[in-house]
């Protein structure tokens, strides 16, 4: 591939790699990455090794779509397909996503890619050293690893034996005008013939033993003993491989009538609108898009201290909304002292809707992608960033340094 000149008129070339674009946070933020980024300094493509999904409706609007050719088991140790399809993009960014950093950062320097980036969305809980080993194979020939939260950050570099200085930290966002507070207009409860004044319990993710629903099944049961908890209704929207396995144990703990697993809705506005409480039992969280948008939308989190949650949530949240993980009864007593107090539920859900509008702007994320694609390229190519923007040399800008996020 041929290295191309960054100041030249045409726009940075931004390959993202990724499984699919289905469900889950991740594929949200590569959705708004590609949607927000500048069309006047970037060209998104997206590249899916498995299939589509959902996330890619009207990403055409925004980006060039592609396919990942087939490829053999083989392709762990050389992904020739796979780099001769990324040769052909030529893009000058080559972007990966968790899932698919190990093959596709090699076929990206295979097919002569400048800079290599890989966001890193948070890590298994036990981290197996067979997937530490692997990931930091490919994190030496990665240019920046993108940590969305802090402790993820400093987690890093002891678990993929890497430089500190590889890391660049860049917590997720949302559209804190999309997600809002809105009315409860009934519809949701009408669908599940509940009474305008049943308390909703919600939780939005991928049914996954990393998500922990496991845990929130067996705090329901809890709950529901207490005479003055037991109208209380939780409602899951999301789907995956524990679905089975989950609806057994409702069965068996005799709560189905107070659980309602709705699988993967569109209707997530209505859904935030009519729960009471937002909440998540995670063994494992970088920065929860599930979480940011709830708060967003003026929920109150109940939520386990896992991961990016308790940044996320900063400290005048966290000691009223975090629960330890693997704790079903914990997260129970939060549920229920929270239904108990009106007052207080309404005063959180300010908090933390100012939370996300002062801290996890969608504008602000993809702005520091942004950045960390041109800053690279530039650093590859021996010219400043300004540069690559068409801003006038000065000796204030043109020194060359890695880029800070």
């Amino acid at each position: 591939m041929t290295t191309r000149d960054p100041r030249s008129p045409r726009p940075l070339r931004v390959l993202h790699v990724i499984q699919n674009l289905n469900y889950g946070g991740m594929e949200r933020v590569l959705a708004d990455i590609v949607l927000r980024a500048d069309p006047a300094r970037f060209e998104s493509h997206v590249l899916c090794l498995q299939y589509a999904g959902r996330f890619a409706q009207g990403l055409e609007r925004a980006s060039t779509l592609h396919l990942g050719p087939r490829m053999s088991p083989m392709s762990m140790l050389r992904p020739t397909a796979l780099a001769s399809q990324i040769r052909a993009i030529a893009p000058d960014v080559v972007h990966t996503h968790s899932g698919v950093w190990h093959k596709a950062s090699l076929a990206a320097r295979m097919a002569g890619v400048p800079w290599v980036v890989h966001t890193e969305h948070g890590r298994q809980k036990p981290d197996p050293w067979q997937s530490r080993l692997v990931d930091g194979i490919a994190a030496r020939r990665t240019d920046r690893v993108v940590a969305v939260s802090d402790l993820l950050a400093a987690e890093l570099p002891r678990a993929l034996w890497i430089a500190p200085e590889k890391i660049a930290r860049i917590s997720n966002g949302v559209d804190t005008d999309a997600y809002h507070p809105r009315v409860d207009d009934g519809k949701l409860r009408r669908e599940l013939a509940l009474a305008p004044d049943t308390p909703i319990i919600g939780s939005i993710g991928r049914l996954e033993p990393i998500k922990g629903y496991d845990i929130m099944i067996e705090a329901m049961a809890i709950l529901r003993r207490e005479p003055a908890h037991r109208e209380a209704v939780l409602v899951i929207g999301g789907a995956g491989s524990q679905r089975e396995a989950l609806d057994a144990r409702i069965s068996e703990l005799g709560i189905a009538c107070h659980v309602q697993m709705l699988g993967w809705r569109d209707d997530v506005h209505d859904m935030h609108a009519a729960f009471d409480i937002f909440t998540m039992s995670s063994r494992s969280e970088g920065t929860s898009i599930s979480l940011l948008e709830a708060m967003s939308a003026g929920l109150p989190p109940v939520v386990t201290d896992v991961g990016g949650n308790a940044a996320v949530l900063g400290e005048g949240l966290a000691v009223q909304s975090l629960v330890p993980t693997e704790d079903p009864t914990a997260l129970a007593a939060r549920w229920g002292s929270f239904l108990e107090a009106r007052e207080r539920r309404e005063r959180v859900a300010e908090q933390a809707r100012a939370r996300v509008v002062a801290a996890f702007g969608l504008d602000a994320m993809v702005c520091a992608y942004e950045r960390l694609y041109e800053t690279g390229v530039a650093v590859r190519a021996g010219v400043s960033a300004n540069a690559v923007r068409g801003v006038p040399p000065s000796p204030r800008n043109s020194a060359l340094r890695p880029p800070v996020i």
